[in-house]
């Protein structure tokens, strides 16, 4: 198993160091194949494009066929570069370059390639799928697979490599919501609807079918017509968020009391203001009070008003938060903080619908509908004896669970988007986004704090950020650890860096600190470079940049000091 493993990976590395750029003529080669170095968002832009012009059914065909070609020709370089690969590397090298070429990450299932029988059964894994993320990120969550180019490769990749019809099929995708993708892999035979997918890959002449066209263009256009308006600030287009907004529209219409719970800046105001919004309230007052954030002894005043004289201090009468908001809503935030005197208050208030000032006899009927707010179990404040479980019964007519953002990865870029655009405004900045870091960094972070956090982590971006650049991950994030992923970078002879550029600064900390000397650091290129070579003086030397006479040289004298170094201690012996 080892064996095997270090074998595949040192085919992978090979590949690596096969990637040549050139600074000179602006070219990439792989072999003698020129390659290219496209932006993601350019290439989702052009994908969207594809869909929204020709329709679905027929981007997906174009989309195949393009990844079926790609897939082909990479086939070619691998038969006609690497025949002294066994079978199953040899195969393999389809999936490494599809990973090299930043399209996916390709994670093996289960691999049974025999050409020789015309047997083949692969399974795959696929994660950070470039086509299925930006699917999901255009269009929300699809119900069929969407990651038709990379399908497309692998079909055409297979094929080119067997000699025989290859059909890969995507049976779990990221952009049907899905954590990664799954392909599955057989002969064309061996599938019952192998037609049914098949005809993708049969070109579709475009100029015949304007008048289809013309009828999807309709329907687009009625479909966005009827697009869902949200409400002002509330964005976003997972199911989690869906879910939570349906209720909050099947609330809105009647009169019944709510229960918003979430965590800490999930905007569980931003629900109350929208609730009002959407209800025959609207035009009438809605009033805001957050329970934690008053004193227990003026909580009281605050919700039922007080009368003059009523307490020291009380100079003036003054209505409360209930009769402010007659005719309206009423939203108390963190209900869980309420003082148990205002909690017994605060029921009767529900039950009777009228309200008595602090010092006053009269009774004040009103009318409000009542929107809480907590972030704490009301559940187990109850079994504590925090909170009173008649009012707990009340106020749990309706709830409402406001996922956490961590929970709605897929509404984290547009609301990213969103605020950018609201604080380069403010700011008087224009910006053109963030980067593809940034953008990961954003996606991948855990957000405690919720879309309160990231609207600060925004708006300190775009602060940070310099006008007409873009904000990257360091204007986010100001202290952040470095990612675990390796990155490949140059080298001075424009091959891929495998060891990157951290292991060259390591080196020179050791040897500034004493713990290497230069002769160890040359010792062990010296004889990196020959295992490399496998012994081959002259590959070795040209690796080094050396000439044949100066490495064997060099090595001569390596050999010297290590004889005498083993030699020395013996030697003290003896004369002892």
């Amino acid at each position: 198993m080892t064996r095997a493993h270090s074998k595949s990976r040192a085919a992978a590395d090979d590949l690596r160091s096969r990637v040549h750029f050139c600074a000179e003529t602006g070219q990439i080669w792989l072999h003698e194949h020129r390659m290219l170095l496209v932006h993601a968002e350019a290439q989702s832009s052009l994908r969207k494009e594809l869909i929204d012009t020709l329709g679905m059914n027929r981007a997906r065909g174009l989309l195949l066929r393009m990844g079926y070609a790609s897939g082909t020709r990479d086939a070619e370089l691998v038969r006609t570069r690497m025949p002294e690969l066994s079978e199953t590397d040899a195969f393999m090298t389809g999936p490494q370059l599809h990973s090299l070429e930043g399209i996916v990450g390709v994670i093996p299932i289960r691999v049974e390639v025999d050409r020789e029988a015309g047997k083949f059964h692969c399974e795959f894994r696929w994660i950070n799928s470039w086509e299925g993320q930006s699917h999901r990120r255009q269009y929300g969550i699809h119900n069929e697979p969407v990651c038709w180019t990379q399908i497309g490769y692998a079909c055409g990749y297979s094929s080119a490599f067997m000699g025989r019809r290859i059909l890969f099929k995507e049976v779990e995708c990221a952009g049907m919501g899905d954590d990664c993708c799954r392909i599955v892999g057989k002969p064309i035979e061996e599938w019952e609807d192998a037609d049914e997918h098949m005809r993708y890959f049969v070109p579709d002449p475009i100029a015949d079918q304007l008048i289809d066209l013309q009828t999807q263009v309709v329907q687009l256009r009625s479909t966005i017509a009827e697009k869902e308006n949200l409400p002002a600030d509330m964005i976003g287009n997972s199911p989690e968020f869906r879910q939570a907004l349906a209720l909050l529209k099947q609330a809105a219409s009647g009169q019944i009391t709510v229960l918003l719970l979430g965590e800490t800046g999930v905007g569980k105001e931003l629900f109350a203001r929208a609730l009002h919004e959407m209800s025959n309230r609207c035009d009438k007052p809605l009033v805001a009070i957050n329970c934690a954030a008053i004193p227990h002894d003026l909580v009281e005043s605050e919700l039922f008003g007080v009368e003059k004289g009523a307490y020291t201090g009380a100079q003036v009468s003054r209505p409360g938060r209930f009769e402010r908001a007659d005719g309206g809503t009423l939203f108390l935030d963190e209900i869980g903080d309420l003082p148990l005197t205002a909690q017994s208050k605060l029921l009767r208030v529900l039950q009777e619908g009228e309200v008595e000032r602090l010092g006053d006899d009269k009774v004040r009927k009103i009318n409000v509908r009542l929107v809480a707010a907590t972030n704490a179990g009301l559940a187990q404040l109850v079994k504590e004896g925090r909170f009173r479980a008649d009012l707990y019964y009340r106020l749990n007519a309706f709830q409402i669970n406001i996922p956490a953002l961590r929970e709605r990865r897929d509404d984290i870029s547009p609301l990213a988007k969103h605020f950018l655009e609201k604080y380069a405004a403010i700011n008087g900045k224009k910006l053109l986004g963030f980067t593809d870091k940034g953008k990961k960094a954003l996606v991948g972070y855990a957000w405690p704090g919720n879309i309160r956090e990231l609207q600060n982590t925004i708006e300190r971006g775009v602060i940070l950020a310099p006008n007409g650049g873009r904000i990257e991950i360091e204007h986010l994030f100001l202290s952040r650890s470095q990612d675990e992923v390796q990155e490949l970078g140059l080298d001075s002879d424009g091959k891929l860096d495998i060891n990157g550029p951290n292991a060259g600064r390591a080196l020179c900390d050791a040897v500034c600190d004493g713990t290497m000397t230069l002769d160890e650091v040359e010792a062990m290129l010296l004889e990196a470079a020959m295992d490399k070579a496998r012994g081959n003086l002259s590959y070795a030397a040209r690796m080094l940049g050396l000439t044949r006479p100066q490495l064997a040289y060099r090595l001569k004298r390596l050999h010297e000091e290590a004889t005498s170094s083993d030699a020395a201690p013996g030697a003290e012996a003896g004369t002892a």
